[in-house]
């Protein structure tokens, strides 16, 4: 008798494994992590045919999206990216059915984050918050489930405590301003992977290259927002040069409990644009202010340890 064919299933649960560890944690979603290879083109002569053959593979960068469903493993990773440390990982995407039974996995070696891109925060939206992480391996193999059930104790039942309305905005010497921030605009940090093509190897060796931090957007009541215009017209507008200008804070997160989750530090700052709400007689909202920072660095912090 021929052997029963495996069942399909529906993907309900992606959990992550780094460098031999199984208890790293589970995503959100997944996308990308792709093979594919070149396709070489090969005219001969003056036949009508065209010669083809394969040349060197690529691996897509797989992008996850995290909430505080991860153990501290991969918030260090995250934390070495944010200084520009490329610390690269061995380990695999698992997918799991309904049953959290292991059905699939795409295994990875030499892998680093390129991308972090932050969600918006604003204090009127109580949503759960995700982080979408951009991972580049070097290479990726596919290969069957073992059928084992995932260990789901990294903190899965808690991937809920982060809410978009659930955190703090702070800059050094602003303290009094900074209480009523109402939003942060989205964010992401970059860092370009540079592909080189070494002697025999049929895949390229990544290399990382310049981390790139981005600008901060923060929104305040007009009625907060006469610290911020006395220091753009002072260094911004006047061109002060006689004292130090750079400023420097802090995003903090918190669950539902008010427990912090994780801080992100920036440096180097300065305000180069701000704008003003159109006036509008006929508008019952609060009247806000943008505020533009230039960042020359940023630092993460994971803080809700006892949930890894």
């Amino acid at each position: 008798m021929s052997a029963t064919p495996q069942r399909a299933y529906s993907a309900a649960h992606f959990a992550l494994e780094l460098d031999g560890s199984k208890q790293v944690g589970l995503f959100r979603s997944i996308e990308g992590g792709g093979v594919k290879v070149e396709v070489i083109n090969n005219q001969d002569g003056a036949h009508h045919e065209t010669l083809r053959q394969l040349g060197r593979p690529s691996y897509e960068d797989i992008k996850v999206q995290v909430g505080m469903a991860m153990s501290e493993p991969f918030y260090d990773w995250i934390k070495d990216f944010f200084r520009g440390d490329a610390v690269r990982k061995t380990g695999a995407i698992v997918a799991a059915d309904f049953y959290y039974l292991e059905r699939a996995r795409r295994e990875f070696d030499q892998a680093m984050i390129s991308e972090l891109a932050f969600p918006k925060l604003e204090g009127t939206d109580q949503s759960a918050c995700y982080m979408t992480v951009t991972i580049s391996p070097e290479t990726i193999t596919y290969a069957k489930g073992s059928g084992a059930k995932l260990e789901t104790g990294g903190g899965f039942a808690t991937q809920k405590l982060w809410a978009a309305c659930n955190f703090t905005f702070s800059i050094d010497g602003f303290k009094d301003a900074c209480t009523r921030v109402t939003k942060i605009d989205p964010f992401t940090i970059k860092q370009k992977m540079i592909e080189y093509q070494q002697g025999q190897l049929r895949h390229a060796v990544k290399v990382p290259g310049r981390i790139e931090y981005p600008n901060l957007t923060f929104y305040v009541p007009e009625a907060d927002a006469k610290p911020f215009f006395d220091h753009h017209a002072k260094y911004g507008l006047g061109g002060d040069l006689q004292k130090p200008n750079r400023l420097t804070g802090q995003i903090e997160t918190q669950d539902n409990a008010g427990g912090s989750l994780f801080r992100i530090d920036f440096f180097g700052a300065e305000i180069f644009n701000i704008a003003i709400d159109k006036s509008d007689a006929s508008s019952e909202s609060i009247k806000q202010v943008k505020v533009e920072l230039c960042v020359e660095s940023m630092s993460f912090m994971y803080l809700r340890k006892e949930l890894a």
